[in-house]
């Protein structure tokens, strides 16, 4: 468990994230930890925990956030904010801190240039494969109503 002194602490940093252009909503949070049970990156990375980097926002912890390779592994997929019960956008908020780091010179901008490409390929492939799921889905509904017309008559 992580030591948090409140001499590191920036009660400024909420405020910071919330005035810029996405992470409006993070104050809304109460922590109730939807987000967290919703999101994929946590079924494969415990390390990954939606709730407990809002948490450290919110307490103030820029630099423990900022530095951290955690605030990367987001894939944007936005599982967390269609399931939130405050409206809190999680996945915009992750997109502030990363330009907060970089800003902050905790990343190097070329390596958000590849996390984008990287997120922008995810969710392309994950497009195709629910396409290919529902296609499938309907091709399947066709074959039956087919049978269904051929067993009636």
């Amino acid at each position: 468990m992580e030591e948090i002194l409140i001499e590191q602490l920036d009660p400024n940093f909420k405020f910071q994230v919330a005035g810029k252009l996405g992470g409006e909503s993070i104050k809304a949070c109460f922590a109730c930890g939807t987000c967290t049970a919703a999101c994929p990156v946590k079924g494969v990375n415990e390390a990954f925990d939606p709730r407990k980097i809002i948490h450290m926002v919110l307490l103030g912890m820029k630099k423990q956030v900022l530095s951290s390779d955690i605030i990367w592994h987001c894939i944007q997929c936005k599982s967390c904010s269609f399931v939130c019960p405050q409206d809190v956008k999680f996945s915009e908020i992750m997109a502030v801190l990363r330009n907060m780091a970089i800003e902050d010179n905790y990343a190097h901008p070329s390596f958000k240039e590849t996390v984008e490409k990287i997120d922008k390929f995810s969710l392309e492939i994950r497009e195709k494969m629910l396409l290919n799921i529902l296609n499938k889905k309907a091709e399947t509904l066709e074959v039956n109503l087919k049978e269904l017309a051929k067993s009636s008559i």
